[in-house]
């Protein structure tokens, strides 16, 4: 499984990196940069939760 993000959506809020800190950080810009792309085992719950709390969308999981 993957992890993007859509930087332009992304508004900065940092959740992603409070939920999966190991996958997401916040750049010099304040927006997400993703860590790590490739999500297995417990980096997968965390990535599902980072993507449903998103307040801008900004974040998906592909196969």
């Amino acid at each position: 499984m993957k992890v993007a993000a859509d930087r332009d959506a992304c508004m900065g809020a940092g959740v992603c990196v409070g939920f999966a800190p190991d996958l997401f950080d916040l750049g010099e810009d304040g927006r997400v940069r993703v860590l790590n792309g490739e999500v297995s085992g417990e980096l997968r719950d965390q990535a599902d939760e980072a993507v449903r709390v998103c307040p801008a969308s900004a974040l998906s999981l592909t196969d």
